[in-house]
């Protein structure tokens, strides 16, 4: 598996098998909902990179903002549709200076990675208000986890310069604070949400550990995890315009769906941790 794609290649066949196509072509995503008869559609596809999406908003956009628009209006048209999760993200809020985010925030988008996913986001609610979708918006924070490949993010690229028996990078100065979600509570918060749409049509729910953490701290967190305390993170500081606080309250979804993270980040990061380095160990 040397691509997100092989790393799903168990999970999709239990599925039921991969159509290949893209999301911008409403055509293509019609059939799909027509030939497999979905009746729930979590919609996760999208260009997920801040970087990329800064480099290349138009194509971000393409994807975020016009392949939500396909999903929604496929769904519409659907005679099997039942329920759709949507995800955004907490960078559609952009940024406030009254920390946490609450769902009552507006969205503040001001670049392109998170300005698609506040795109995004209203029209999911807008296929609700208008059309009676039965939708819901997840807001989730930072996810982590074995299976991801984009060593431009922080936890995948500490990881693999750590097993390497090197230091780990920091991009910005060390401070910035976000809330960092394993990968296995985030499933559970988007089938908790399928599963309860009913009761929650139309609405939009934070997913986070509340227990947000600076960079540096994760790093030196990492390190400790993995037992390579000989390193230290080179910090470079060249990271600009990073919001530098940014994490989530996800009161509501406790009280609404009974929804709670089940793994500390601690024991989040020892299974990430394990998991790439079985995969390098297989390289």
């Amino acid at each position: 598996p040397g691509s997100p794609l092989g790393c799903m290649k168990d999970v999709c066949g239990k599925l039921g098998g991969i159509v290949s196509g893209d999301i911008t072509d409403l055509a293509t995503v019609e059939r799909i909902f027509n030939e497999y008869e979905v009746n729930t559609c979590f919609h996760l596809a999208a260009q997920a990179l801040v970087g990329v999406a800064n480099r290349s908003p138009l194509s971000t956009f393409e994807s975020n903002i016009k392949g939500t628009w396909n999903v929604l209006e496929a769904a519409r048209n659907s005679k099997t549709f039942e329920g759709m999760v949507v995800a955004s993200s907490d960078k559609a809020y952009g940024e406030h200076e009254n920390l946490p985010y609450t769902e009552e925030f507006c969205l503040n988008a001001l670049h392109p990675y998170d300005a698609s996913k506040a795109c995004a986001d209203i029209l999911a609610r807008t296929y609700f208000n208008t059309y009676g979708l039965s939708v819901a918006v997840t807001r989730c924070a930072n996810i982590y986890g074995g299976g991801d490949l984009n060593f431009s993010r922080i936890i995948p690229d500490t990881i693999q310069s750590i097993l390497s028996d090197k230091p780990p990078i920091i991009r910005s100065d060390g401070t910035p604070v976000r809330d960092y979600m394993y990968i296995a509570d985030a499933v559970g918060a988007y089938l908790t949400l399928a599963e309860k749409l009913g009761k929650v049509k139309g609405e939009a729910f934070n997913f986070g550990t509340n227990s947000p953490i600076g960079v540096s701290e994760l790093v030196d967190k990492i390190i400790k995890i993995s037992g390579k305390t000989h390193l230290r993170p080179i910090i470079k500081g060249e990271a600009k315009g990073e919001i530098n606080m940014q994490y989530l309250k996800s009161e509501k979804a406790a009280n609404l769906l009974g929804w709670k993270p089940k793994y500390s980040l601690e024991e989040g990061l020892k299974e990430t941790i394990a998991w790439y380095d079985k995969y390098f160990a297989s390289m």
